[in-house]
């Protein structure tokens, strides 16, 4: 298929279009059906493709989004780059509902996903030693800044199955451990797309701080209405940081991402 987008947005919970006018189009993969159609438009010159990570009704819960099929529709238009948005919930004070996240690092705790292209021959063990695009990462907290967007440019997302959310022991263990934010659909999505690759920026809007904070009568567990309020009201904000940064972004990639596969293949 000629190449039809340079940049693919995935859109998490509560973000289901970007274009005022777009073109719908049917893609099938060798891994399935993505969670919707994709729809193509233009951001200034540049091409862009966008996928509603749940579909546009939101019918897919984050244990039963086809990862592959995604990150495989959006390469196969040509896709490059993914920017990524993310409902998370906050693990520590510091990351304050309506904050925005720039990930650099994932833990993953899901488990029976289907996460790698790589099911046989040729035995391939990618390196995840840094998951996210330098440059990209580099280029949104610049743009955040700009606009005075409330942004921390390092956390770490640690990736649960759902579609529950963490009871309060386990969200005691995973602030323990020092990660920033909880969220149930960064894995496998990033490491699929440095298989293929591709360029990835998560970008995390926190809506909750999970489970509430010891002490604090005042903060209450996450509830999904909490976060779709939150996430809501956010959503101009982080379109329009979305919308700047695509035109930021250089034609040129000055980042290792697309070499992910190098030494990574078993040859015997």
């Amino acid at each position: 298929m000629k190449a039809r987008a340079e940049i693919g947005i995935i859109g998490g919970s509560g973000f289901y279009s970007l274009f005022d006018e777009s073109e719908s189009l049917y893609v099938e993969t060798e891994y399935g059906r993505p969670s919707d159609l994709v729809t193509l438009g233009k951001i200034g010159s540049r091409s862009v493709a966008f996928l509603p990570r749940h579909g546009s009704r939101h019918i897919l819960p984050p244990h039963k989004v086809p990862y592959r099929a995604n990150i495989e529709a959006l390469r196969s238009l040509g896709v490059d780059r993914i920017i990524a948005s993310n409902a998370v919930g906050s693990l520590t004070e510091e990351y304050a509902p309506g904050d925005f996240v720039f990930f650099d690092q994932f833990i993953n705790m899901t488990h029976g996903r289907e996460e790698s292209f790589f099911e046989g021959a040729p035995v391939s063990h990618v390196s995840a030693a840094e998951p996210y695009c330098s440059e990209l990462l580099s280029l949104a907290a610049n743009e955040a800044k700009s606009m005075r967007i409330k942004y921390h440019s390092n956390g770490t997302v640690v990736v649960i199955n759902g579609p529950r959310f963490s009871t309060k022991a386990e969200s005691r263990l995973f602030s323990s451990q020092g990660f920033h934010v909880i969220n149930m659909t960064q894995y496998p999505e990033v490491m699929l797309a440095r298989e293929r690759g591709i360029c990835y920026l998560g970008i995390g809007i926190v809506t909750d701080y999970d489970a509430g904070i010891e002490g604090r009568s005042d903060i209450k567990p996450v509830s999904a209405a909490e976060v779709n309020r939150v996430f809501a009201k956010s959503m101009e904000t982080a379109k329009r940081l979305i919308l700047d940064l695509i035109l930021k972004i250089p034609k040129a990639h000055s980042c290792s991402c697309g070499d992910a596969l190098e030494g990574a293949v078993i040859v015997p």
